[in-house]
């Protein structure tokens, strides 16, 4: 195994040697320097796996480094060490490519725990701490897209978000350098672009990838039990509590928690919720005892959190404590290009063991329809597609999109098909069972009876995984 070598900068004897002394015990070799100008040089002539520094030097500031790192060796993970309460410069570090930072004092676990994440991202050799910004002008940054890029629900290895469009590369890319940071991240984006969905591969592409992923629905949750279902809560601390409850915090130790709808928290729950966040710690409901945690936050939502803050509804100090760097997901709308890739992705994953395509006419229509819906409203369509069409060539009527039919250009009315009815898929399976049934397990005979066709009941008995 690879010895690690971490560069301590910070111009007080005793956090030095303190911090050499805690590193060493994680068999991590120190080196230290009490200025910029000393720091400088130990990066040049040494293979620096990790740094931790001070933000005040006697020769400058410690973000003065971390962006010097990013220019000269941009996988080193850098943690930043802030004056206790000093949040607002910890998240001026982060936004200039700060790996994570530790608060003063000191506390021995919470820097472990740092420490052990940047071990983790420094062994991905991943490109590290390039400046966080909503441009394209590193667009070489990204990896190529490739045609073995998937869009699912697991997003295991390191693959990306389909997408060839120029928004999608760039939404790519953020999150290959989100992946490389622990700032707070807010997500933002119209209903069904996939917010879950590039929460998943940030974590997964993280140095907390190991660790639990929560996601939680925020506006899912009764008020009277939000607290104790984000921090837990202890036997008898309320009618009903039979025994201690673990929250959401306690669950996703170590990993990442998802904050769906943040939008949707009540007041009184920013103000729990920002303390948190703030202080790295929570409190049980019941309890007396305050314990640290180790999460990543990212939230989301489709509303405008900005506006909700203007209107008085939504904490300006939580906003911008869970909006330290933003990712804005496309709306496919505008990145049309994806449009024929998605298709593909979603006809092969509801196809079974038939081959489905899209005929010339079906495809143009997807090509220039809205989708206010999103990607979403793309998978339900094709899904509805599939179960309803008659043949393996989905026609422009199985879209059952009539207004985008009408205004498809070179589609005249004359030759716009009639739509048939829009049936649901097949989804109650006991109505399935009692038919197949009543028809002696004649396939045939019981499409017939639930008005169907044979092939949209196949379908149903696959989906639904009856044999």
């Amino acid at each position: 195994m690879t010895k690690h070598l971490a560069l301590i900068v910070d111009d007080e004897p005793d956090i030095c040697e303190l911090l050499e002394l805690t590193l060493n015990r994680m068999d991590i070799d120190t080196l230290s320097a009490g200025d910029l100008k000393t720091a400088y040089q130990l990066l040049t002539v040494h293979n620096i796996s990790i740094c931790l520094t001070d933000m005040r030097l006697p020769d400058g500031n410690g973000i003065e480094l971390v962006k010097k790192i990013q220019t000269q060796s941009k996988h080193i993970p850098v943690a930043m060490i802030s004056a206790h309460g000093n949040m607002d410069t910890a998240i001026e570090a982060l936004k200039a490519g700060a790996f994570d930072f530790v608060s003063k004092p000191l506390e021995l676990a919470e820097l472990r725990n740092l420490v052990n994440s940047a071990i983790k991202l420094a062994d991905k050799n991943l490109p590290q701490n390039t400046p966080i910004q909503n441009t394209a002008s590193d667009q070489a940054d990204l990896p190529k897209i490739v045609d073995n890029v998937t869009f699912d629900n697991t997003l295991t290895d390191k693959k990306l978000l389909l997408g060839n469009s120029p928004a999608m590369q760039e939404t790519n890319r953020m999150i290959v350098k989100l992946a490389k940071s622990q700032a707070p991240i807010y997500i933002s984006g119209e209903s069904g672009t996939g917010k879950e969905l590039a929460t998943r591969q940030i974590h997964q592409m993280s140095s907390r990838s190991d660790k639990p992923f929560i996601p939680v629905n925020c506006g899912a949750i009764p008020s009277e039990l939000m607290e104790s279902e984000f921090f837990g809560h202890i036997k008898g601390s309320f009618t009903g509590a039979n025994k201690d409850k673990q929250g959401l915090f306690q669950a996703a130790s170590g990993g990442t928690l998802f904050l769906d709808e943040v939008a949707d928290l009540p007041l009184s729950m920013q103000v729990k919720l920002l303390r948190a966040i703030q202080e790295k710690a929570i409190r049980s409901v019941g309890s007396q005892k305050e314990e640290k945690t180790n999460v990543r936050i990212i939230s989301a939502t489709h509303k405008n959190l900005k506006q909700l803050v203007a209107d008085g509804e939504f904490r300006e100090d939580l906003y911008y404590r869970i909006n330290v760097i933003e990712l804005l997901m496309p709306p496919l709308r505008k990145r049309s290009d994806d449009v024929n890739l998605l298709c593909d992705f979603f006809l092969e994953k509801f196809s079974f063991d038939d081959d489905y395509h899209l005929s010339t006419e079906a495809a143009d229509i997807l090509k220039h329809y809205s989708f206010p819906g999103n990607v979403r409203e793309l998978e339900n369509i094709l899904e509805r597609a599939v179960t309803l069409c008659d043949e393996s060539i989905i026609q422009a009527h199985d879209l059952s999109l009539q207004e985008a039919i009408e205004k498809t250009p070179h589609t005249s009315e004359a030759s716009s098909p009639i739509l048939k009815p829009t049936l649901s898929p097949l989804k109650d399976e006991q109505q399935i069972k009692q038919a197949l049934e009543d028809t002696h397990w004649n396939r045939k005979a019981a499409a017939e009876l639930l008005g169907v066709t044979y092939r949209q009941f196949r379908y149903s008995l696959k989906k639904l995984g009856i044999d």
